[in-house]
């Protein structure tokens, strides 16, 4: 089945090179130059992917993921944009995108994230299949239902981002052993860029924010200095 991807940009040239390689792809593009549009379409339902960009005219990319992630079912968000502050990608990230791509940016880049988005999600539709994979994790007051994609701890749910989840769930599922940022963005994310490692430094902050108790003193991801992170035992 061909898949179809949305694209709310409202730079024309960027919108024409995303278009060009997403359907090199094999996949539909459609196209909307202002947030406001670009959601009324994206609501109509048909959608495998988003790719968006953080400033748009009518409504801008946040708010519009913010109502993409508060609606039904899931569909994996891409986000554009020209900034690059942490700030603003923890605010795209905050809001629900799954990744983000800072203009200007190659088109090898540019595929790779969307192949990458794709891997991903078939891989939890396939782990879905398995009962195995939905075994509840019980970890120190720390519960993680794959099934449900669900987190809470201390009997309190927690809300994360579907990266977090996924990151979270590798960490569980190999407790004790260490990663590299290297082999996170490639277990993780299915991708590896040289320099994009802060990218897993911004997820497991947050991470942290999120389920420790102390983030300045994690019990459940530690930091392995010199090395990378794992979860501990």
């Amino acid at each position: 089945m061909t898949r179809t991807v949305l694209i709310i940009e409202d730079n024309p040239g960027i919108a024409q090179l995303v278009r060009m390689h997403v359907e090199d792809l094999g996949m539909t593009a459609i196209h909307c130059d202002r947030g406001d549009s670009g959601l009324e379409r994206y609501r109509q339902g048909g959608f495998d992917l988003v790719v968006l960009d953080l400033m748009l005219p009518g409504l801008d990319g946040l708010a519009v993921c913010r109502e993409i992630r508060s609606g039904p079912g899931y569909v994996p968000v891409l986000m554009l944009t020209a900034k690059t502050t942490e700030l603003d990608r923890v605010l795209g990230l905050e809001m629900g995108a799954d990744d983000y791509l800072t203009k200007p940016f190659s088109v090898a880049e540019l595929t790779a994230r969307i192949k990458a988005l794709f891997r991903r999600v078939d891989a939890m539709g396939s782990a879905g299949q398995d009962p195995g994979d939905d075994a509840v994790i019980h970890c120190n007051g720390l519960t993680i239902d794959p099934g449900r994609r669900k987190v809470s701890t201390g009997g309190q749910d927690v809300d994360l981002t579907a990266r977090e989840f996924d990151l979270l769930m590798h960490f569980a599922s190999h407790p004790g052993r260490v990663f590299s940022r290297t082999q996170l963005l490639d277990a993780v994310w299915g991708y590896n860029h040289e320099g994009y490692e802060h990218t897993v430094n911004t997820h497991i902050n947050r991470l942290r924010n999120k389920i420790e108790s102390d983030p300045a003193t994690p019990q459940y991801i530690q930091t392995v200095w010199g090395v990378g992170y794992r979860f501990g035992d």
